[in-house]
């Protein structure tokens, strides 16, 4: 199973440098875990930058994997990683989604680039 986090969708989106690396993952949708606040961060993002049209077709394309939604013992379970490890919120969301449904955190975001279970790439 795998995790993409919001840089790396809108990274893939955007077909960016390292659009590449993510384009595997993101097109597996069999494999592809999406927590709710991907939807979130990414649809404002494309929304901001592209418009209306352009941020709901991007939303479809994320809600094709399992969408994860935000409950009670991923709240706390994320909360516990953030204290730990010193992550943002969304950060420790991603990451404790990953690790609730064993799956592997993609992404270009420095935060968690040495934590166990995470595939990173450095920004282009």
């Amino acid at each position: 199973m795998n995790v993409v986090d919001s840089c790396g969708w809108l990274e893939y989106f955007a077909d960016g440098p390292n659009a590449g690396f993510f384009a595997p993952v993101v097109e597996n949708v069999a494999e592809l875990v999406v927590p709710s606040i991907s939807i979130h961060e990414v649809f404002k993002r494309v929304l901001q930058q592209r418009g209306e049209g352009d941020a709901l077709q991007a939303a479809a394309v994320l809600t094709q994997g399992e969408v994860v939604d935000l409950d009670t013992a991923l709240a706390l379970s994320a909360a516990r990683l953030s204290v730990e490890l010193k992550l943002p919120m969304a950060d420790s969301i991603m990451l404790a989604t990953a690790r609730a449904y064993d799956a592997t955190l993609w992404t270009q975001d420095q935060d968690l680039q040495d934590l166990v279970g995470v595939r990173y790439i450095e920004r282009q």
